[in-house]
């Protein structure tokens, strides 16, 4: 018996953030091998993480505002099969941000693990720590974000690298 999928939910406004995110966790679902895809795996290979991150067989499912993002979760949760990590951004005009959507994640899934994500963030992180308190629940990393790093988290954050 195959171990289930790990769920993850981007929410972000960028619909180029989602691509990326699905091409990092999910390389085995490549349907165009453009001009840079190839280049990229000539020049980088499969790495082992990478490779592990195939195994681990990532769901990867999108939200472009916090409200949608809210409303997914709720849903999963509803379905019994729930999220198990969330790449917020902190920055979704014209909806709510980050710090907004994570307050509402918070009141309908208190231990679910989020990591912000953006270039700009009108919050210091003492100040998203002060309010939501230190937790390995909550992490940032920031825009333009390292492949390998977000693969990594994405492992360790919903065990898949221990599958």
């Amino acid at each position: 018996m195959t171990d289930p999928q790990k769920r993850i939910l981007v929410i972000d406004d960028s619909s180029a953030i989602h691509k990326d995110v699905l091409r990092i966790l999910c390389p085995e679902h490549k349907t165009d091998s453009g001009e840079l895809d190839l280049l990229e795996d000539a020049l980088f290979g499969m790495s082992s993480s990478s490779k592990r991150a195939a195994a681990a067989e990532f769901e990867v499912d999108s939200a472009f505002q916090g409200q949608e993002g809210l409303a997914k979760v709720k849903e999963a949760q509803s379905a019994g099969h729930p999220y198990e990590l969330v790449f917020l951004d902190y920055r979704m005009p014209p909806g709510w941000n980050g710090v907004e959507t994570l307050r509402h994640l918070r009141q309908v899934a208190p231990s679910l693990r989020v990591v912000l994500c953006s270039a700009y963030c009108d919050y210091t992180w003492e100040d998203i720590r002060r309010e939501f308190g230190e937790s390995d629940l909550l992490l940032e990393l920031r825009k333009p974000f390292n492949s390998q790093k977000l693969r990594q988290l994405a492992l360790e954050l919903t065990g898949a690298q221990h599958a």
